[in-house]
């Protein structure tokens, strides 16, 4: 509580002693869950503070589970505000009916970017920021090696990238599940998870944001990850590049007001400052790095490495949000099984794919060809159908399912009838 707050708390103990009930009582106090930094809330807070002296903000930080925890109990521990980047406790807590609806003015907050949606549709939580997926890249080591800066997610896959790529692994950076399954939706299934094997045959797994570092230092060409870590480490002098690959996607972050806010009014003044032109400003601080979901925040503030909402027409993925959520877990237990635990013999299958497809482009052959693509199908092989991952109740049962111990011998065997079929296109010597 600020000095601020404890003042009108004792103000209000004195006129209760009086009999007196204070006419604000109701309205004067606003509590805030959130999971973001302490540097970010921090700024809020103050600027809030200015802007409404009357009303006594408390900023209270837990973990997504705890958070999710709190808000599922009947008086909801007296939670008037959720404002975090969980997009999974969003949906949950929309499905146990946990929010009261907001009211947005659409022409000032359109709730999308291009073909992709950010807020929910049905009005119960409302976008407050985005972040951005792209690269890290180092140019000193991409012009060494005499390479173009990369476009596409599919220009890491090149043999030119062999050893120069850092990827984060899912289960233990909590950005990666939406990273990749960006290049999934993007992509589809199937081809997405080819894409990603083929890339992490080109470089190595990372499990934190040491990656960023290692491309400021040269000790890796190009990291996948979130932005605003990358435009923090430019912002203070790193030498890297940011480029966001087509087609990306910008993620958003919500606030919502919830179903049992004892302080409903406060907390509704407190959403409005979050999505006010100065609110939204706030999030280019250089030590925030985020990008406003208004557009009009963008004008006259300082530089930023891109305007989400003046991209080309392509460059994002209407991306599903909701199935995104759903997803997290699934992809993050697929990529352990298909990438991270066999990544030590992902580089020769591909190196391997990489020789056939050489071949084969100087000696055109209809039967080796239907052989080769079957052999790349297999060497990005996930036991978890297209269909399957779409679907609300099978991604139910996959998460419950009791075969995931099969899925390494699957994925092996997959690879395994893979380089049988490579030895029928170049026979070994």
């Amino acid at each position: 509580m600020t000095r601020l707050g404890r003042i009108a708390a004792a103000m209000i103990a004195a006129v209760a002693l009086l009999g007196v009930a204070p006419a604000i009582a109701e309205n004067d106090r606003v509590v805030v869950v959130t999971s973001y930094p302490e540097v970010m809330t921090t700024r809020f807070e103050q600027a809030f503070e200015q802007a409404h002296p009357d009303i006594d903000l408390q900023i209270v930080w837990k973990r997504a589970g705890d958070a999710l925890a709190a808000l599922s109990q009947p008086d909801q521990d007296g939670i008037d505000v959720y404002w975090t980047p969980a997009a999974e406790n969003f949906l949950a807590l929309r499905a146990q009916q946990a929010f009261r609806p907001l009211t947005i003015d659409r022409a000032v907050l359109p709730g999308r970017i291009d073909r992709q949606a950010l807020s929910d549709p049905q009005g119960y939580f409302e976008a407050f920021e985005v972040a951005g997926y792209g690269l890290a890249v180092n140019p000193d080591v991409i012009a060494a090696r005499g390479l173009a800066l990369p476009k596409r997610w599919e220009d890491l896959a090149a043999p030119a990238y062999a050893g120069l790529v850092v990827l984060p692994v899912p289960a233990r950076v909590g950005f990666a599940p939406a990273l990749y399954d960006i290049i999934l939706q993007g992509a589809g299934w199937d081809a997405g998870w080819r894409l990603l094997s083929r890339i992490a045959a080109n470089g190595r797994l990372d499990t934190g944001l040491g990656m960023i570092d290692a491309v400021a230092t040269g000790d890796a060409a190009v990291a996948m990850a979130i932005d605003f870590p990358i435009r923090a480490a430019i912002a203070k002098g790193r030498r890297m590049t940011l480029v966001y690959p087509q087609p990306t996607a910008f993620l958003p972050a919500h606030v919502a007001v919830t179903a049992r806010a004892p302080h409903a009014k406060a907390a509704q003044t407190f959403v409005d400052f979050l999505l006010s032109a100065p609110g939204q400003r706030l999030l280019t601080h250089p030590d925030i790095q985020r990008y406003p979901v208004r557009p009009d925040a963008y004008a006259g503030g300082p530089p930023t490495a891109v305007n989400p909402f003046e991209l080309p027409p392509g460059t994002t993925v209407a991306y599903d949000g909701d199935l995104g959520a759903r997803r997290r877990e699934l992809i993050s237990a697929l990529f352990d099984a298909a990438i991270t635990r066999p990544h030590g013999g992902l580089p020769a299958l591909w190196r391997s794919i990489g020789q056939a497809e050489d071949a084969l482009a100087r000696s055109p052959d209809g039967h080796r060809q239907s052989l080769l693509d079957e052999a790349k199908a297999l060497a990005g092989f996930v036991p978890v159908a297209s269909a399957e991952a779409v679907d609300p109740a099978a991604l139910d049962q996959v998460r419950q399912d009791r075969a995931r111990p099969a899925w390494d011998q699957r994925i092996d065997d997959a690879h395994q009838r893979a380089r049988a079929l490579l030895r029928q296109i170049i026979p070994e010597k």
